[in-house]
């Protein structure tokens, strides 16, 4: 007899519907006989790949987890004393497992609803005023994606904003002690922007010339700790603006940036509790003095009123964003790293000023030791004024050193053949501390205890911080583990995640994100890698790149592929510049001008600014595809300046457009190369290949297609596939000693975000080539049949062939709005008070919302979401028939809270069971909101950007002043 095996394929577990049943009766709605027969009328027969992907088979979930174990298992462990900006740190349980690890955290989309984003928007806000606080600069975002990219945003704000006669197009001067793969960025920026940067020793003070700004580093990657008042002051009388990368736990010993005279702060805050990760994804951050707020790039959370006056937080000055402004934009940054702050936001709160400040006094305490017991044997220091890193003067025996140390699993930075680099954490111990005195061949010290007073840090005292930070009442009050999980518990109980409800959003792709993929990211052998460990230390990690990287130029149809981008936005960035790096190493310097349609997202023009383009907008026709008489009077008009074209596939519309091959030709015929924008690759993986029908560059959405879940708006990674052409002009590695034949640094890291890799690549092996493909099937089946059913409640605004759309699809409310009032934020907000989120609002038409449903849901979630709009347009048929006005309606007055309908001065024209029970399923499982429609408006003028004393706040606040 034959045992089956009791393991359901994955590719079951993934796919919602997957029942014979409910694909009949999906494809009964659409009037179709199979799903074979949808996909070929909707896919044109000009872009469907030849044959099946090339992928290996399948696996179950119990094979992926025993395969990732293995390569796990030749990565090797080391003490992490490399420093360089990234450093071991302990990630507290309580944070682990009830936030890194917990779907209510990690399946969170980005809040631009904030109604239901309460829990996320306050750890963030709790992010930023830990930022504000640590740096002494009023307004910070959360977040930004590392810290070599964010220092290259503060470079380009304060090119920006200076408006100096004499210095406003002057060099930016770099300190010489900058992280190296900060120096790297930054030039490789500048160089596709056209401005000078100089690198300079500025303890030395400042180079001649007109300076538009200054970057210095606290501590400097040589460890040396200065005060930076002096050379600040300097540079403002010149009319530069001054930027500090900072180390968030040094500020709490040093002066912080703010109170020295700078103008902006930038930096990390990995090491509050976020693993190492092989160098990300971690969340960097941007603070800045008052008036530069409204040029601060990435999301800043603020907080405003809901409809009864209740403070509530939001997303702020969103009209500044990228996907508004386009090529106006102050950056190209879409993902943030919210995740990961809210991570460090949290390790701040659980251990408060004071734990903060004893750990960094251990670490300093540590390197003290070291730094004494390696004088008093007669070792040279390249610096005597520290906080956690040494420099050491060996001539001629840094590598023996380095491979000494290497071989009793301690890795140091090897500096060069004289210097080596030591760099302790709050994970360093004195036995740690001993064993890097005995590679010196030193005597062993004391522990650190009688290496001075409680403020003597080895640094000068005009140096040693003395204001308070931290002092609001939500990092001063959860010391216990109980009351810490139960704020974690708390706040998630106010948003919706992917956990609780489906997240319909159109371009955004919120699929399953399997608890089996997710899993390996936090085990040791891949979290505790340092990112510049050496290669005999990451054989693991490079296999699971390498096969990864293969898997996905299969899938793509490119040649090669690039997992370096650590966002959708800078995958963008260097698809562009390896297209400008093809033109001039063809000596065409003139091909500058890319075209973008108008329909596209708005981090394509501001991507094509950044690479130092000049966006050409292309019309759309009435059908939503692009208008042809104005792309070819648009490349006629700039034939010889044309570098680009970028479309997105299938169209940011939502529907596969017959003619791509079409316009990719007329590009390639006028000199220039396709840009493909990866953002819909769900609807094309198994069927189609950007790379085999024009395209010559994409950059894909590991955190959509490919399973990386949100966490509330990242982390992200947006890897760049490119044809063998342009293979030499893709990401080069910023710490290398030369980029010389090697195309610009993207992130700070040679693999960007690779701790959240493991969870793509064990998609791709669980789905296997098949699966992959039926999930794409799945995912046009799921969004045909929602527009099938919703099409004479709202109208769908464009389609394809057969009328058909591909995965995604635009509900057109302009009309119904025209006739009644009802916006389509009003259905947004509605949506809400049946347990969902909102789709797309208003992209990319205003007054439509665009709806995604996934291959993940199942029959009955799409159901319920199609049932749940069916009722809200009833109710707009009520406001058009006047059973209630506009204003007195229960969409113009969503979402309602749990204390609105409570209350007894409830005098509205609709019932009670109509504000929160409009369909019955709902007396079992309702979420209700924790605040009601929130002002944006009004947080926009009156801009509050850290914590304020809130409700949320109030019996923790009494308590804490009590005890």
């Amino acid at each position: 007899m034959t045992i089956q095996s009791s393991q359901t394929a994955f590719v079951d577990r993934h796919i919602g519907a997957r029942k014979q049943s409910h694909i009949e009766t999906m494809l009964k709605a659409i009037g179709y006989d199979s799903v074979d027969s949808l996909v070929d009328t909707a896919v044109p027969d000009s872009i469907r790949q030849a044959k099946p992907l090339e992928l290996r088979s399948a696996l179950s979930e119990v094979e992926v987890l025993a395969d990732l174990r293995a390569i796990a298992a030749k990565n090797k462990m080391a003490v992490q004393l490399i420093g360089q900006g990234y450093y071991n740190t302990v990630t507290p349980p309580v944070i682990m497992r009830n936030i890194l690890e917990a779907p209510a955290w990690y399946t969170a989309y980005t809040p631009y609803q904030p109604e239901i984003s309460q829990g996320r928007l306050e750890a963030l806000l709790n992010f930023q005023t830990m930022v504000s606080d640590l740096t002494g600069l009023p307004v910070a975002n959360a977040s930004l994606l590392d810290e070599a990219t964010a220092v290259a945003e503060a470079v380009l704000l304060m090119r920006r904003a200076n408006k100096s006669k004499t210095a406003a197009n002057g060099k930016t001067v770099l300190d010489a002690d900058l992280l190296p793969q900060t120096i790297a960025i930054v030039k490789g920026r500048a160089e596709a922007l056209g401005f000078e940067v100089e690198v300079a020793d500025l303890a030395q003070g400042l180079p001649e010339g007109d300076i538009n700004g200054v970057v210095l580093q606290q501590p400097g990657v040589s460890g040396r700790v200065f005060n930076h008042a002096p050379v600040i002051a300097a540079a403002k009388e010149r009319g530069a603006l001054v930027t500090v990368a900072a180390d968030l736990l040094a500020l709490t010993l040093i002066t912080p940036p703010g109170e020295q005279g700078a103008d902006i702060a930038v930096g990390t805050a990995q090491r509050f509790g976020v693993p190492l990760f092989f160098g990300g994804p971690h969340a960097a951050y941007m603070a800045v003095r008052s008036g530069m707020e409204r040029t601060l790039p990435g999301r800043i959370v603020g907080v405003s009123t809901d409809n009864t006056g209740l403070s509530a937080y939001r997303l702020a000055l969103q009209t500044r964003e990228q996907h508004i402004r386009r090529e106006k934009a102050t950056s190209n940054i879409c993902t943030a790293q919210a995740l990961l702050a809210i991570v460090a936001s949290m390790y701040a709160v659980y251990h408060g000023p004071s734990g903060l400040k004893a750990i960094a006094e251990t670490v300093n305490g540590h390197a003290r030791t070291l730094a004494a017991a390696l004088q008093a044997s007669g070792v040279e220091l390249a610096h005597t004024s520290f906080f956690d890193t040494i420099t050491v003067k060996v001539p001629g025996r840094a590598s023996a050193l380095v491979a000494l140390a290497e071989r009793d699993g301690i890795n140091l930075r090897s500096i060069d053949a004289d210097h080596v680099g030591i760099s302790v954490d709050e994970t360093t111990t004195a036995d740690i501390v001993a064993r890097v005195v005995a590679v010196f061949g030193a005597a062993p010290a004391g522990d650190g205890t009688d290496q001075g007073s409680s403020s003597d840090f080895g640094f000068a005292a005009d140096t040693v911080r003395g204001s308070d930070f931290l002092t609001h009442p939500v990092f001063n009050t959860h010391r216990s583990e109980t009351q810490m999980l139960r704020y974690i518990r708390r706040l998630s109980d106010r948003d919706l995640a992917l956990d609780r409800t489906m997240i319909p959003l159109g371009s955004c792709t919120m699929k399953l994100n399997a608890t089996a993929e997710m899993e390996a990211m936090s085990w040791p052998g891949f979290a505790s890698i340092h990112p510049f460990a050496p290669d005999s230390q990451t054989e693991g990690w490079r296999e699971l790149i390498g096969e990864l990287e293969a898997d996905l130029a299969e899938i793509t149809g490119y040649d090669q592929v690039s997992i370096q981008p650590n966002a959708g936005s800078q995958g963008e960035l260097a698809g562009l510049l390896a297209i400008r790096g093809y033109h001039l190493s063809r000596g065409d310097e003139q091909r500058t001008i890319c075209l973008i349609p108008q329909s596209a997202h708005g981090t394509n023009a501001a991507s094509a600014v950044l690479a130092g383009m000049k966006v050409v907008v292309v019309a759309t026709a009435p059908d939503g595809t692009i208008d042809h008489a104005d792309l070819t009077a648009k490349i006629e008009t700039h034939k010889d300046q044309l570098s680009a074209i970028m479309i997105t596939y299938p169209s940011t519309h939502g529907v596969y457009d017959a003619d791509v091959r079409e316009v990719c030709d007329a590009i390639h015929a006028a000199g220039g190369q396709v840009y493909v924008d990866g953002a819909n690759l769900n609807a094309l993986v198994g069927l189609a290949q950007p790379g085999k029908f024009g395209g010559d560059v994409s950059h894909l959405n590991l955190h959509k297609t490919f399973c990386i879940p949100h966490g509330g708006g990242g982390p992200g990674v947006g890897p760049v596939a490119a044809k063998a052409h342009l293979a030499p002009f893709m990401p080069g590695d910023a710490n290398a000693a030369s980029h010389d034949g090697t195309g610009v640094p993207i992130s700070a890291t040679r693999f960007g975000s690779a701790g959240v890799l493991p969870i793509s690549y064990a998609y791709v092996k669980l789905m296997g080539g098949k699966g992959l493909t039926e999930a794409t099937k799945s995912a046009l089946l799921a969004a045909n049949y929602i527009a099938s059913q919703l099409n004479e409640h709202y109208p769908v605004l464009y389609t394809g062939a057969g009328d058909l759309v591909a995965h995604e699809c635009i509900l057109d409310l302009r009309d119904l709005t025209a006739k009644t009032g009802v916006t389509a934020e009003d259905v947004a907000k509605r949506l809400i008070d049946y347990g969902f989120h909102a789709p797309t609002l208003s992209f990319p038409v205003s007054g439509t919302l665009m709806v995604e449903p996934t291959e993940s849901e199942d029959l009955a979630e799409i159901d319920r979401f199609i049932n749940a709009m069916i009722s809200i347009r009833a109710e707009i048929d009520q406001v058009a028939e006047g059973t209630f006005t506009l204003l007195d309606s229960p969409l113009r007055n969503a979402p309602h809270t749990a204390a609105a309908v409570v209350d007894s001065n409830w005098d509205r024209g609709y019932s009670r069971e109509q504000a929160v029970f409009p369909v019955a399923a709902l007396r079992q499982d309702k979420y209700f909101p924790p605040v009601g429609r929130i002002d944006g408006a009004a947080g926009d003028r009156n801009l509050v950007c850290s914590c304020p004393p809130i409700e949320s706040f109030e019996d923790d606040a009494a308590d804490f002043e009590e005890n």
